[in-house]
């Protein structure tokens, strides 16, 4: 059976000016088309070539020797050539670009944006793409504890976090607790690994470890102290909010830092305000 999306050997069955038809042996009536111009020199009836299968713009079976940027059942990211009635259409290395249909997306979607996507085949036989991914990435990493990756954003819930594929393939989370900046689906972030959960999937932060990142941190704050002419208008007392916003920290590193600039004498702390030295 010839499958739509996928590399497959077929054989010769017969030849036509305009192309060779490919089937899996003499005699089936299911073929595909390899046009003309995409025919190896020599190829003869009863000879074999690999393909791959996908939909013409009439969606009709038709067989190419070009790589596809993606394959059924893979992850890649793609990049938008436009935006229809239907949905995206992404550009995926052949003449006909393939959809990312509008309930297949997270978010909008921009033109000339790339993003992660998976590939399916339809319920009425199309190769489409869905960035629709939780269900599509690996939770058997060999990760641990500490380790530098590379994420994807894939999805965001307020609640709960960002979703993360990392290195394009595995389950992953920024907990809300560890998001202190604006993040949106599309973005790639270096992140560590702070939990390798029971179930395999990754727990990670946008942050370094506690000792590079306090002193990145305190150097930071420091600045912004600089920058109110040396009179920061309020303490490590402050609300959370009024933190995050001014500094996009969390309270505890905020007060760590402070810590580490008091330790060093470099600041003064009065009853409402922080006084560079």
């Amino acid at each position: 059976m010839i499958e739509i999306g996928k590399w497959q050997t077929l054989k010769v069955v017969r030849s036509k000016d305009f192309g060779i038809y490919l089937a899996e042996q003499e005699g089936d009536k299911d073929s595909v088309l390899l046009p003309r111009k995409q025919v190896p020199e020599g190829l003869k009836a009863g000879g074999e070539i690999e393909v791959f299968v996908y939909l013409d713009s009439s969606d009709r079976p038709i067989a190419t020797v070009n790589k596809p940027f993606i394959t059924r059942g893979e992850l890649a990211k793609l990049k938008v050539a436009s935006v229809g009635k239907i949905g995206a259409f992404m550009d995926w290395g052949l003449e006909k670009e393939i959809l990312l249909p509008f309930k297949e997306m997270v978010g909008k979607v921009r033109e000339g944006k790339e993003y992660l996507v998976y590939m399916y085949i339809d319920k009425s036989g199309r190769p489409c793409v869905t960035m629709r991914l939780y269900n599509h990435l690996s939770s058997d990493s060999n990760y641990q504890k500490g380790d530098s990756v590379e994420g994807y954003i894939y999805q965001i819930n307020e609640n709960i976090g960002a979703f993360v594929a990392v290195e394009n393939q595995f389950q992953g989370l920024i907990p809300i607790r560890e998001i202190h900046k604006k993040v949106n689906v599309g973005d790639t972030l270096s992140l560590r690994v702070t939990e390798v959960r029971e179930d395999g999937k990754l727990n990670l932060s946008t942050g370094k470890p506690a000792y590079q990142q306090m002193e990145e941190d305190s150097e930071m704050v420091y600045q912004v102290i600089l920058s109110y002419d040396g009179v920061l208008p309020f303490t490590d007392k402050a609300s959370p909010a009024v933190i995050e916003r001014e500094m996009g920290l969390s309270k505890n590193a905020f007060k760590r830092a402070v810590g580490r600039l008091l330790k060093e004498n470099r600041i003064e702390i009065h009853e409402q305000s922080i006084v560079a030295k």
